[in-house]
């Protein structure tokens, strides 16, 4: 075989096995699912951060939820501003029964993620039923040494809703 023919040879072998590898490495991807988020410290992104969230809520997993709601939590709805504590008390009162979350987008800055998006909520608050239309919502996510807390979480509703 001519010198060049070898080379060919090698070039040729070489260029099959990082084909055979890319397709594996492709397949795997559709292979294995992506975990579900059960809890926020399962989480990596906004997005999860508010499906576990909202899950918490729902399966009343107050002991999560705790431990990813800042001291200094602000909690601003349509009724008016309210600190960690009376959130959570708040928060406590609603029987999530179903959510949907919809519009959902994410913005990172640094240690920190804004999330908005719109929540269709069925069952239950302290005073009655949730508005049959979505809600706007926003939180805001900081990466602290504990781990992802929320430091901020606003409600939007508007007139006649």
């Amino acid at each position: 075989m001519p010198r060049w023919g070898k080379i060919g040879h090698m070039f040729r072998s070489g260029a099959i096995v990082l084909l055979l590898v890319a397709l594996l490495a492709s397949g795997a991807c559709t292979v294995y699912s992506k975990r579900p988020v059960k809890t926020i410290a399962d989480a990596t992104g906004g997005t999860g951060f508010e499906q576990a969230f909202w899950r918490d809520i729902q399966e009343r997993n107050w002991k999560d939820l705790d431990r990813h709601i800042a001291a200094n939590f602000m909690y601003v709805t349509p009724a008016g501003r309210l600190d960690r504590v009376a959130a959570l008390a708040e928060i406590e009162k609603m029987r999530v029964l179903e959510y949907s979350i919809g519009d959902l987008t994410t913005e990172m800055n640094g240690d920190t993620f804004i999330v908005t998006y719109t929540i269709t909520l069925r069952g239950s608050t302290g005073e009655g039923g949730f508005p049959d239309q979505p809600q706007r919502h926003m939180t805001v996510w900081q990466q602290q040494k504990a781990g992802w807390v929320a430091i901020a979480h606003s409600v939007l509703r508007t007139e006649g809703k």
